[in-house]
């Protein structure tokens, strides 16, 4: 590979962005072959969640050229697929949504293929509707999710409102790499594709729809709810749908966060806009100490992703993603079950890292409890599958460790405005009994145990990255540890070859390994170049319960990969 070469040819041919050319140029001047490899080393993957890179100039960057790429290889795929020749699409608030969104909808139209384009920017959730209401052979939600600010993405989604299968995703890829990404997309102008209407603004009427979708997701008794919510979009694309649906439950008093109101994608108060993270939550809790409301919300920039943090003594305390599904999982039972609409042989879905209190409260209550891989479009394949056989009614609950919850199978993915709005509708159920969430959450823990669940992630960044955790993977394989913490493993999962793994799942490049009271499951990042170790313990206590988590990721670390 010739990477002088490839770059010269960038130098020359990528001219429809002025922000490119000036990138361009100063590597020109910078001489700089380090940077030169990383940008253009290799083409930017398209997988699952199909692109997803650092914006800038390169094959292995985010930008128009990538991104009409991609397209016409998406189109490509659909003209052999017999899928319908129409797709939907949506874009956050990030840095060149909206240009990579309208680049979209060009080359769609140019192909012949109806492009159906959010005019402002929405939540991804909003996207999956948008696939089905418009019956689409495919969707395109143009976002990096959670991601730093010098990222965006290329989220393609299917006919079923669900992201694409590994099959599709590969299938797509096979057609991407056939492109050449300066001569081979076709293009029209946005305008020759609106008077042609191959190019349509999706109307008013698919995103109130879609509103009304999320509000019959409602359990509460239709009266409005008396309850005082701090709520930050972090910028993104949450403002519009989350604050509408709140007002529909009659929720009057909700005060946004000033500093992360409007969009802004580059994140000016935090970073790594995730609201798992306290440091992007941290401006609405100091709000939160001044307003004293009864609930924080919080979601990401794509508005997939819902944080909470509640009432806690003095203070307020962050809610993690486990803990948020099994309060709503608990919460969705009770309620149904009260009001006489839970649905016979009921089915929760969730995934192999998340939680395993979930089945103690899913038993607690007579229901099913499926588990998928990670990635919110197993849990929506599986919404899939029950609607199929007639029975999506038996469908109450989709959630997933980070943050992504669902509740109806109006969309196929994760929706934090159907999240907030059950969140709004528990908090002032509970309060009317005189609890805060984190007061159910202490009984929970007092029924089933105190549970501790744990991330963390190890970067491997460069064009040596992949490789790093490839060989730790393999290294585990080879010599997987006998004892962790203290305790003998006395079970693994290899989720790759199929060993010990539930054999309805699809191969996947993750490890699990279980003592006595812990599981740990360990797997590359399948959208960002990190190494992600899921640890979760049982104990009496939660700080014993802590304590055996940190002791596991000493041991894992120390044998596996000490220099890190």
């Amino acid at each position: 590979m010739d990477i002088a070469a490839i770059y010269r040819r960038w130098l020359n041919r990528a001219i429809d962005d002025a922000d490119l050319i000036d990138e361009l140029k100063a590597l020109d001047s910078e001489r700089d072959f380090a940077a030169l490899k990383d940008r253009f080393y290799r083409d930017l993957e398209f997988g699952t969640g199909g692109l997803r890179g650092k914006l800038g100039a390169g094959s292995n960057r985010m930008n128009i050229y990538v991104v009409r790429r991609a397209t016409q290889g998406l189109c490509n795929y659909l003209s052999g697929s017999g899928l319908p020749r129409s797709v939907a699409i949506s874009y956050d608030s990030r840095v060149k949504s909206e240009l990579f969104a309208r680049e979209t909808a060009r080359v769609m139209a140019a192909n012949g293929v109806t492009a159906y384009l959010y005019p402002r920017l929405e939540p991804t959730p909003a996207l999956s509707w948008a696939v089905r209401y418009y019956h689409c052979g495919a969707g395109v939600c143009i976002t990096a999710s959670h991601n730093p600010a010098v990222y965006n993405g290329y989220k393609v989604y299917g006919g079923d409102g669900c992201q694409i299968t590994p099959d599709a995703a590969a299938a797509v890829q096979r057609e991407i790499l056939d492109l050449d990404a300066f001569d081979d997309p076709k293009l029209i102008s946005l305008e020759e594709g609106l008077f042609s209407g191959r190019i349509r603004w999706i109307g008013e009427d698919c995103l109130e729809a879609y509103l009304d979708a999320v509000r019959a997701q409602s359990l509460s008794d239709g009266r409005p709810l008396d309850l005082k919510v701090v709520y930050t979009p972090l910028n993104g694309s949450g403002l519009e749908c989350v604050t509408k649906i709140l007002r529909r439950i009659g929720i009057r008093d909700v005060a946004v966060v000033p500093e992360q109101e409007k969009p802004d994608g580059n994140f000016p108060t935090c970073p790594y806009p995730n609201p798992e993270i306290r440091e992007a939550m941290e401006c609405g809790l100091q709000l939160c100490e001044k307003l004293r409301p009864d609930l924080l919300l919080g979601t990401d920039p794509d508005c997939d992703r819902m944080g909470a943090a509640v009432p806690d003594g003095d203070g307020y305390a962050l809610i993690s993603g486990n803990e948020m599904g099994v309060l709503l999982l608990d919460y969705i039972c009770r309620r149904r079950l009260e009001s006489g609409t839970m649905p016979p042989h009921p089915v929760a879905v969730t995934t192999i890292v998340s939680t395993d209190m979930a089945d103690a409260v899913a038993a607690r209550y007579g229901v099913e409890l499926r588990r998928v891989l990670t990635g919110f479009k197993y849990i929506g394949e599986q919404i899939g599958l029950l609607e199929a056989a007639g029975e999506a009614e038996r469908f109450i609950l989709g959630f997933e460790e980070s943050y992504g919850y669902l509740s109806g199978s109006h969309v196929r993915d994760k929706d934090a405005v159907n999240a907030s709005m059950l969140a709004c509708e528990m908090t002032a159920w509970y309060r009317a009994q005189g609890l805060t969430l984190a007061d159910r959450l202490r009984e929970l823990y007092a029924e089933f145990g105190c549970w501790r669940n744990d991330l963390r992630s190890f970067a491997f960044e460069g064009a040596d990255g992949m490789a790093k955790m490839a060989s730790i993977m393999e290294s585990l394989r080879a010599h997987p540890p006998v004892k962790l913490a203290g305790s003998a493993v006395t079970g693994m999962a290899d989720y790759l070859t199929g060993v010990g793994a539930a054999p309805n799942l699809p191969r996947s490049d993750v490890l699990e390994f279980r003592t006595e009271a812990s599981k740990v499951l360990i797997r590359p990042s399948g959208t960002e170049p990190k190494l992600k170790i899921y640890l979760s313990s049982r104990s009496e206590s939660m700080e014993q319960a802590t304590e055996n988590n940190r002791r596991i990721l000493d041991d894992l670390s120390a044998t596996y990969f000490p220099n890190h």
